[in-house]
């Protein structure tokens, strides 16, 4: 039994409760009791006195790609990097013991900045999976299916191949969760779409992730090869459904959001690698007016550099500003909804988590505010929005378990992971250098 005393609790729940000072009774893996004032005396509990800091649900990333941490700031200002650098790279350098690193460091920056959960999509997707265990983050790990040479399937048989082995591997685990991420509709095509359509209707517990009206080249793909928009091409699949999960939905028209809608599929953004993409802005406030749930994600390192969701909240809330002209879209508190418990809706984990209720699991995070930035606080929506840095969160839990405590990672190993994401990047510069000197 756990006690969290002496703290600022932001439920988010429904009511969006508060209690101040308040404190949170954990036994095993769930929330048992959530109460302002004087907490209850328990013999035996572990009484933690939090010194006002803020008690909140653990923060859930909606889309990542946690093996692709070690191209981190890789040819940053290079405009014809993907081809030039990251696909030779991948297609020489990606192996499960690289997918196995660069998630490792994923998940030390995820524990340290807050993320208890995670929806990813990568090659080797069960290495993924595995680290996550072991990092004790609750995941969806979802295996990517491609049509453009990917390191760990030469054609779709062998992936759908890998996709069943993955769900075998995690079918009961309590933490993580098998998905299938067929890549984008301009990587898979219509036959392949239809295909996943076709094994997810025989699956229906199993999420399906995918790239969704991203790029210019996709949409000019569906438009020149099918004659309508991609997100049309989609649905045409039968792909559009509850369990989709839809990353960026960058270029999206007013009949595109109603088809959404209409088939309820969830969508997670990634404001941060858009902008430093130049792709554009998602409209995010037009997607959540149209009952959209819309997560936060942090796409993968390489494109958006960081993994916390800190660095995600000014970016999606001032995108939708000036979108408006004004300042009253996405307040701060549907900000921090949408890395809470919205995100849990986008990934059907809303029952067990993003708010803190009795009952649900113990995902929690503790906010310090010892740093002077913070201060003085009017609003700490606005402050967890527009001041708060994955440095000060102090501590983080899944399911009853420590993660971190007083900022020390307790289920990974942070020195072996840097030392492996280093050693990585060293055969990356080597091989840059080759491709350098090819092209001079």
């Amino acid at each position: 039994m756990i006690l969290l005393t002496n703290a600022w609790v932001l439920t988010l729940d429904d009511a969006m409760t508060e209690h101040n000072p308040g404190w949170v009774q954990i036994e095993g893996t769930t929330i048992r009791a959530i109460g302002s004032g004087v907490p209850p005396t328990i013999a035996g509990a572990e009484i933690i006195d939090c010194g006002g800091d803020i008690v909140m649900p653990g923060m859930v990333n909606t889309h990542c790609h946690m093996g692709m941490s070690v191209f981190r700031g890789l040819a940053e200002d290079v405009d014809d990097r993907l081809y030039r650098y990251i696909l030779p790279l991948e297609r020489k350098f990606v192996s499960p013991e690289m997918v196995r690193a660069g998630s490792a460091l994923s998940a030390l920056e995820m524990i340290q900045g807050g993320v208890t959960t995670v929806a990813d999509m990568y090659y080797f997707e069960a290495e993924v999976g595995r680290v996550a265990a072991q990092a004790g983050l609750r995941a969806i790990v979802g295996q990517t299916l491609a049509d453009f040479n990917p390191p760990d399937h030469k054609d779709f048989d062998q992936g759908f191949n890998l996709v069943d082995e993955l769900v075998d591997e995690f079918a009961d685990h309590p933490l993580v969760t098998p998905s299938i991420a067929p890549h984008a509709p301009y990587s898979t095509g219509l036959q392949v779409m239809e295909r996943v359509a076709r094994w997810s209707n025989d699956h229906p517990g199993v999420p399906v992730q995918m790239h969704l009206a991203e790029s210019t080249l996709e949409v000019n793909w569906a438009r020149d090869t099918h004659g309508k928009s991609t997100v049309a091409v989609t649905r045409d699949a039968g792909l559009l459904k509850p369990n989709l999960i839809c990353a960026h939905c960058l270029q999206l028209d007013n009949a595109d959001i109603t088809m959404m809608s209409e088939h309820q599929v969830c969508v997670a953004t990634n404001p941060r690698s858009n902008g430093k993409a130049g792709r554009g802005i998602a409209p995010v406030e037009r997607l959540r007016n149209a009952g959209l749930p819309v997560g936060i994600g942090s796409d993968g390192a390489m494109s958006g550099n960081t993994v916390d969701l800190f660095s995600q909240f000014a970016p999606v809330s001032m995108f939708a500003k000036l979108l408006a002209g004004n300042r009253q879209p996405l307040s701060a508190r549907d900000v921090v909804r949408m890395a809470t418990i919205e995100g849990a809706r986008v990934l059907s984990l809303n029952l067990k988590t993003g708010s803190l209720e009795p009952g649900k699991q113990a995902d929690v995070i503790r906010i310090a505010l010892s740093a002077p930035r913070l201060h003085p606080i009017y609003d700490p929506y606005a402050m967890l929005v527009f001041a708060c840095m994955p440095s000060d969160v102090r501590d983080s839990m899944v399911a009853g378990k420590w993660l971190m405590r007083d900022r020390q990672v307790q289920t990974l190993d942070a020195d072996k992971a840097l030392r492996d994401a280093i050693q990585i990047a060293n055969q990356f510069k080597a091989e840059i250098r080759q491709i350098d000197a090819g092209a001079a």
